[in-house]
């Protein structure tokens, strides 16, 4: 199986910066697209941001300019820089990828996280 272990995150005034870091692990044969979702209470989860293997990025409009998705593919690796936060990004982030694995890599699924917190005060 897959594992992800999210770090990072925490407590930041607004118009502060936070890295949040998710490594994935277990019977891999690839990594394709990689990402970040964001749920805070009472809402839906929420694409932040996602990268392809290939490193194409699409950012949702709320964090365009101020996020920055990265990954490491070597490394298994997907980072999401946060600058000039607001108390709206204040919530759970949850990374997501889409992996192949097992023998041959002939399965595919999506996994998540366990979720970090990210709290942005005023």
């Amino acid at each position: 199986q897959v594992q992800l272990v999210e770090s990072g995150g925490g407590w930041k005034q607004a118009g502060g910066s936070l890295s949040i870091s998710c490594a994935a692990s277990g019977n891999i044969f690839a990594i394709n697209d990689m990402g970040w979702y964001r749920q805070a209470p009472g809402k839906q989860r929420e694409l932040v941001a996602s990268i392809t293997r290939g490193g194409i990025t699409n950012y949702a409009d709320s964090v365009k300019g101020r996020f920055t998705i990265s990954r490491d593919n070597a490394k298994m690796m997907v980072y999401l820089q946060m600058n000039a936060l607001k108390p709206e990004d204040t919530a759970v982030y949850y990374c997501n990828v889409d992996v192949n694995y097992g023998q041959f890599g002939v399965r595919r699924d999506n996994f998540w996280g366990q979720g970090t917190q990210v709290t942005v005060s005023s």
